[in-house]
């Protein structure tokens, strides 16, 4: 079957799992994707009516999701999709079961290491910022670096996000989840000095929008990556030992998280700042607890000098 094909077969279906996102404000890259996934998993019903669909139809499409070269990642993301598409279905009474529901996820490799940037240099790519709207970008570059947020939740803050008073920034994460983030001094300061110098929207839409752009419109993900891409050029090109190294905009989250470790806070905490559902997602940063372990059993120096060990004779 085409996308035409399954788009009037599973309309009212699809409708429904549409209007549900749209109410619940999931972000416009969640909607696409979700919708991606969900038609590419009624293509392989083959028609089938999604009542009488089972948890086999759906281990059957993951499994054709990895078979086809996909990762553990896309293909939890499918899953997802289905389990959501079905919720919902289940919610209006469309259907009396969620066959997704009791699927595993796919495990998903939590040692490796994310890369990320050593305090010193986090600092230095703040100086090295210029431009027509430096403050503005300073601000989103320290947001990420110093508070951790995502690009799409930078683009997401509104002006009254940020309460001065109580040195507080309220984030609209993954999920539609919000998560209050308390600043430093510092952090504060610059937001409000930000403020005084931020760019009146021209857009009726948009004037609520903390970070504006030249355009007087809301900021894009795009200028958000490409304020990062061109902060980690300058950075890379003062710094010869970074050349190579990938870094993005998400690394700067990676260092926030490094950092809060790195000085006490514990997991759970670094979760709660991070705005992540499961302690698993945040438990990638445990590397950082190992060199801390491994760094106070280094400075344990026993005497064993006088201690007689006989020599095992082979």
């Amino acid at each position: 079957m085409n996308n035409t094909a399954i788009a009037e077969q599973y309309e009212r279906e699809l409708q429904l799992f549409s209007i549900y996102m749209k109410d619940r404000e999931y972000s416009k890259e969640t909607q696409k994707a979700y919708t991606f996934d969900v038609m590419h998993f009624l293509h392989n019903l083959d028609g089938k009516n999604v009542g009488d669909v089972s948890d086999f139809d759906v281990m059957n499409h993951l499994t054709l999701v990895r078979e086809a070269g996909a990762g553990a990642r896309y293909r939890n993301r499918c899953q997802s999709a289905i389990r959501l598409f079905y919720k919902v279905l289940v919610k209006f009474q469309m259907t009396n079961h969620n066959p997704a529901l009791n699927i595993e996820r796919a495990k998903v490799d939590k040692n490796r290491k994310p890369t990320y940037l050593e305090k010193p240099f986090l600092d230095a790519c703040l100086q090295l910022i210029e431009g027509k709207y430096v403050i503005r970008d300073i601000t989103i570059v320290a947001l990420m670096a110093y508070a951790g947020l995502r690009v799409s939740e930078i683009v997401r803050l509104n002006v009254n996000d940020f309460n001065k008073e109580r040195s507080e920034l309220g984030v609209l994460g993954k999920g539609e989840k919000w998560r209050y983030i308390p600043l430093p001094a510092e952090m504060n300061e610059l937001l409000q000095h930000y403020m005084g110098e931020r760019i009146e929207p021209k857009n009726k839409k948009d004037q609520h929008a903390m970070f504006v752009s030249q355009f007087g419109r809301r900021i894009s993900k795009r200028m958000v990556q490409t304020v990062a891409e061109k902060t980690f050029a300058a950075l890379q090109s003062e710094y010869p030992e970074l050349r190579g190294m990938k870094l993005s905009a998400h690394k700067l989250r990676h260092s926030f998280a490094t950092d809060l470790l790195r000085s006490g806070a514990d997991l759970r905490t670094v979760q709660e700042l991070l705005g992540h559902e499961d302690i698993s997602t945040t438990q990638i940063y445990t590397h950082v607890l190992d060199e801390t372990k491994k760094k106070a059993m280094n400075s344990i120096h026993p005497d064993l000098s006088r201690l007689k060990l006989k020599q095992q004779v082979k």
